[in-house]
This record gives C-alpha cells, structure tokens and sequence, in this order.
C-alpha cells in the first residue's frame, strides 16, 4: 500500500473569509485567526450547532479501514447514527466524563487517507471539552459514547468514520478565496488516543 500523504497548510494563510481581507490593518488578526482556523476544522470545532444530526440506518457489513500500512486492521461497527468506530485498545482508566475537559492525541484523515490534521504534529495533545456541543457531532459521539457507542476510557485509543451528516455535512469548512481546508460532504477518519482528563477541571 502507498504511503499516506500529507496536506500542508501554510499558517499565514487567511481562513476567516472567502473574499479575504483588503486592508493591511486587519493583517495580525488575520495570522492569528488562521492559525486557530485551521486546528479548529481539524478537531471539528467549528459549526458544530449547526450540523443537523440525520439518523441513518445501522449498516451491519463490518468493513477493514487501514489508515497506515503500519496500523492493523480495524473492523468498523457502526452505530444508527452512521457513525463507525473499532477501539485499537480499551483504556484502564474513567471515562469521558460529560462536559468536563480531556487531553487527547489524534490524527485526521479523509477518506483517501490523506493525513489534515494531526496533534503529534504540532507536538502536543489537545484539550477539548467533551459532550456538550462544542466539537463535530461524531467526535462527540466517539468519545464520550452514545446510540450504541461505548464511551472511550483513559488510556484508550479508537478508530472513528465520521460520515458527512455527523461532520460538515453540505458545506466546505476552512474556506478562503475559494480554497477549503475540508470540501463538502466529506466523510472524516479520526484516530483517537484518550490521554487523561484535565486536572483542572477538579481544582
């Protein structure tokens, strides 16, 4: 199998407008906004109150997804909403806890297995606030559990398939002068390592 390529984004790149921006005035806001923009699609945070959850019938074919000639098969279940998932190991630790802030790694693909986005990457897990809307419908779903869905562990890691309806759905997401970070109706491939829950959150 071919290596999994990798897109590169460029940070200076604007990704709040289509149009752009005209004035050199805006340009510091616009470095820094783009930056955000472009973790913000990766970990799916934004125009998640907007994605309508359409139901789908369970598909009960188990499929293989090889992400990397390095990662061993995973056999996909798919819960009602669509959304696929196979846990690589299951955590010894608590649970997503609903609401609360977790520590994850990840890595995202499309369904080609072109790597978008990735934690390791930049070097650090993320932070994320968990069952409360603020993430892609499927990233909550696959974590915190639900439909069918067990909820992950700390300590565990999980293959998610994130279908459109559970992701961006219709629209293109990361957008600037016609250039989409993420196109329409594109089914997502995250692989999920549940490092901890943030000790802040119990201070």
């Amino acid at each position: 199998m071919a290596a999994v390529s990798t897109l590169s984004f460029n940070p200076a790149i604007v990704c709040c407008s289509r149009s752009g921006l005209s004035s050199n005035s805006h340009n510091t806001k616009a470095h820094f906004d783009s930056k955000k923009r472009i973790l913000d699609v990766g970990m799916g945070l934004l125009a998640a109150s907007v994605m309508a959850l359409t139901p789908l019938e369970a598909d009960a074919t188990r499929i293989e997804y090889y992400a990397t000639t390095a990662d061993p098969p995973c056999d996909l279940s798919y819960a009602r909403s669509g959304l696929g998932f196979c846990d690589l190991s299951v955590g010894s630790g608590e649970e997503a806890p609903y609401s609360e802030l977790i520590n994850i790694h990840y890595t995202a693909r499309f369904a080609n297995g072109t790597v978008f986005d990735s934690s390791y990457k930049r070097g650090r897990p993320l932070t994320m606030r968990i069952g409360v809307g603020k993430v892609i419908k499927g990233l909550d779903q696959g974590i915190f559990g639900g439909q069918g869905v067990p909820p992950m562990h700390v300590g565990g890691k999980r293959k998610l398939q994130i279908p459109p309806e559970l992701a961006y759905g219709p629209e293109p997401a990361g957008c600037f002068s016609g250039d989409c970070n993420v196109p329409a109706n594109a089914t997502l491939v995250y692989d999920i390592n549940f490092i901890g829950i943030y000790s802040g959150n119990r201070k």
